[in-house]
């Protein structure tokens, strides 16, 4: 049963990272203070784990379980979990499904299938959700990719899996391009049954909220959490002023975080975390790798630029 059984996805809703120990195993009491740095942050709706910033393509089950565990027991009296679903196929889709639903999570991040890189069709789309949707009635987040990748469903198909699967109650939007966004938060939140827009577009997050955006699911809420908070709380409240200054201390990070390769973006941010006190390492699993001095030294110029830490600071990443 989920903790909070009525939540609808969102508002501001962190990604947590994923610390590890330098034999690449899980680093359970860094995890654990890493959640409660986030959840401390006023404004926040929940917390999303098993996703894109903890690494989730390479965790087993049996860590994504473990994860969720953690993150129950640390934090999850005071906010709701959105538990990421990451699978190449609908069985295993649904495996996790039903596990997180088990394990007291309030929604779930559907993640779209790699093998639709090579072509979808609606009906795929579809069956896809419904098979996940048959385990488990909690609230469902479709990840919409960008179409160039073939992974983002068209408009059609989104339109038809929010009719034909009654829990979808939100995507997360990736789309990459304005006109298709601002279609999705037009079209989606106006349907008989809402389905809520929530951005994901965290190198242009300004731009996107003033949209008209439900909400924000982003990686880099891992570190700014609070920026983002403040953020959405002055476009909501139609503060321009507000959302300009805020967005100007956001703009040096995203920047950063966001540079090429995006691969890289979490590995980013975990070495953000150690210049800011908060992680100790800043270990990632493979085929990712450590950043080098170079890369870490633009990030904590980034961070200097954004006040969250002093010009003079020496502090460097492990």
């Amino acid at each position: 049963m989920p903790r909070h059984p009525h939540y609808v996805p969102h508002g501001v809703i962190p990604a947590v990272l994923l610390p590890f120990n330098e034999d690449l195993s899980i680093d359970e009491r860094s995890f654990r203070s890493h959640l409660r740095q986030v959840a401390a942050t006023e404004g926040l709706s929940a917390i999303t784990v098993n996703a894109h910033s903890t690494e989730v393509a390479s965790c087993s089950f049996e860590e994504q379980c473990r994860v969720l565990d953690v993150a129950q027991d640390e934090i999850g009296e005071r906010l709701p979990l959105v538990n990421g679903v990451w699978a190449d196929g609908s069985l295993e889709a649904a495996r996790i499904a039903r596990m997180a639903s088990e394990h007291g999570a309030s929604a779930l991040l559907v993640f779209p299938p790699a093998p639709f890189t090579l072509g979808q069709t609606p009906a795929m789309a579809i069956a896809h959700f419904k098979r996940i949707a048959d385990t488990t009635d909690l609230p469902i987040i479709v990840f919409q990719y960008p179409l160039a990748a073939g992974q983002g469903y068209p408009r059609d198909t989104l339109l038809r899996l929010c009719e034909e699967v009654p829990t979808i109650r939100a995507i997360k939007d990736w789309a990459g391009n304005v006109p298709q966004h601002e279609m999705h938060i037009r079209m989606l939140q106006s349907l008989p049954r809402p389905v809520n827009v929530l951005s994901t577009h965290s190198a242009w997050l300004l731009s996107s909220l003033v949209l008209g955006c439900k909400g924000l699911l982003s990686g880099s809420g891992s570190v700014i959490p609070d920026l983002q908070a403040q953020l959405f709380r002055a476009v909501t409240e139609n503060n321009l002023a507000e959302a300009r200054r805020v967005n100007d201390r956001i703009y040096p990070l995203a920047r950063v975080f966001y540079a090429d390769p995006w691969a890289d973006m979490h590995n980013r941010m975990k070495e953000a975390l150690v210049l800011l006190g908060r992680l100790s390492r800043a270990v990632v699993r493979p085929p990712l790798v450590k950043l080098g001095r170079e890369e870490i030294e633009r990030i904590r110029a980034g961070l200097v630029e954004a006040g969250l830490l002093a010009a003079g600071a020496s502090r460097h990443a492990a």
